[in-house]
This record gives structure tokens, sequence and C-alpha cells, in this order.
């Protein structure tokens, strides 16, 4: 049975109606986002660096465009669009982008609160 505020909840949007956040120099992010789950679509400049870090959400990676060197637990992993990536909860990862711009979209489950807008406006 269908929850009586489904519909009220219902999203359709197009990535070019979402706003874009400035989150680093070289990176890029758009959200959108329901009860439990997130989705970013992230622009990075050739070249840019995420440091290796951890969190406890489950995180699935889509390469939309661009080629990536991710580092995942220490191992290195060329990864290009079209390869799709699962980062189990706690995982250290990291990545270097390299000679093209790259879009990724990264989908979270729990949320990432910390990436959620101060006031909750979407």
């Amino acid at each position: 049975m269908t929850p009586p505020n489904a519909l009220a909840a219902f999203q359709q949007r197009d990535w070019s109606s979402i706003p874009v956040e400035h989150v680093a120099e070289g990176i890029d992010r758009q959200m959108i986002w329901g009860d439990r789950l997130m989705v970013c679509r992230l622009t990075f400049a050739p070249h840019t660096v995420t440091p290796v870090h951890s969190h406890l959400h489950e995180q699935i990676t889509l390469v939309e465009r661009g080629r990536v060197d991710f580092f995942v637990e220490g191992q290195k992993r060329t990864v290009a669009a079209g390869d799709v990536l699962l980062f189990p909860a706690n995982i250290q990862h990291g990545a270097t982008m390299l000679d093209e711009e790259v879009v990724l979209i990264d989908i979270f489950s729990p949320l990432r609160e910390d990436f959620l807008p101060k006031s909750g406006d979407r």
C-alpha cells in the first residue's frame, strides 16, 4: 500500500534545474535527496584530487564522463565512463581525476547529513 504522503514527496527534476554548489577548488556538486537516499552529481576539473577518507555511508559511484584513478584501501583502480563502483561503509577511498573533466554520480545511504544545507532548503 502506498503511504499517504508518497505523492507529495515525489520529485521529478532535470539536472539543469538543480543548483550547482562550488564545494572546493575544481569541484562542483548538485544534490537531490529523500528521507533515506541521496544522489550527488559532481563535476571535477582535470587533475583534481579528493583526499583518502571514509564514512559510515554506503556509496555507489557511476562514472558518467572522464577517467579517474581511485585509491581504495591503498589499491589503485583506474575507472572510466560507464563504470560503476560500490563502496561499503567505512572503506578508505580517494580519487585523482586524469586529463579531462570528470562527472560522477554518487549515491549515498543513509543521507550524507554533512552535505545538507544548514537551512534544510532543497
